[in-house]
């Protein structure tokens, strides 16, 4: 990362994060994990620096997921989280994962009534940071409004009742695989997800999810929605990374 007080190192298309920290070493090493992992994030290495990039994030919106220090330099962890539930509208709600050195249960009551969503304990490995993260978006999306029966993206209609996709009024032809990978890069529009989230996304399907010819798949796709398929407009590969579904055509 950048040597200042707020860096960053995300795509503006992934889900974001940030990661207020005052051990630029544990940011540093983490924050690559988790952007090795699918996320982008942005580092702020005490409150001061945290609270402003919450009250204008460089990506216009407000981050998903806070992981917060207890202890940080100049504020509490805990007054922190206070007052980032005291922000107006969404950012107020942004879920909060807290982190301590600190062994004091209290500490942990105390953040959990304040509105942490979670609390890990340090020394922690990468992977449970990972997964407590993916649970808590999983919990929020959850809660999200049941989904529109139809979802519409210029000529392309897929209806999720009836499982059928039409370009232009015409009907595309998938498999009931492809069409449940589409589905779930359709419904996270704009986003970019690698290869395991969208595995993830269709976990129900034990027997495919561990197929790594997702490639192959994602071509077929492409083959039947797209108007030149080695000229994608829809579903755009993201190098080293993995695939984004366009909101908007170019």
């Amino acid at each position: 990362m950048v040597p200042m007080d707020a860096s960053s190192h995300y795509h503006p298309l992934m889900q974001q994060l940030l990661m207020i920290e005052d051990d630029t070493r544990l940011a540093q090493m983490v924050g690559e994990y988790l952007e090795r992992s699918g996320f982008g994030v942005t580092h702020a290495i005490d409150a001061k620096a945290g609270l402003a990039l919450l009250q204008a994030p460089p990506t216009g919106s407000a981050p998903d997921l806070v992981i917060l220090d207890l202890m940080l330099p100049d504020m509490d962890g805990l007054e922190v989280c206070r007052r980032v539930r005291a922000m107006p509208d969404e950012t107020g709600k942004v879920p909060v994962l807290m982190l301590t050195a600190k062994g004091d249960p209290m500490d942990r009551i105390v953040g959990l009534e304040l509105g942490a969503d979670d609390y890990l304990p340090k020394p922690f490995e990468p992977r449970e940071l990972l997964a407590r993260i993916r649970a808590i978006l999983r919990r929020r999306g959850e809660g999200a409004p049941p989904a529109a029966k139809t979802m519409r993206f210029g000529s392309l209609e897929i209806d999720r009742d009836a499982r059928t996709v039409t370009v232009a009024g015409q009907n595309a032809e998938l498999t009931s695989y492809q069409f449940d990978l589409l589905i779930a890069l359709a419904e996270r529009a704009g986003r970019v997800l690698t290869r395991d989230q969208i595995m993830e996304a269709v976990r129900g399907r034990e027997l495919e999810a561990f197929d790594r010819s997702i490639d192959v798949h994602m071509g077929r796709i492409r083959a039947a929605i797209e108007a030149d398929p080695k000229s994608p407009k829809r579903i755009l590969t993201v190098r080293g990374v993995g695939y984004v579904f366009a909101k908007q055509q170019e």
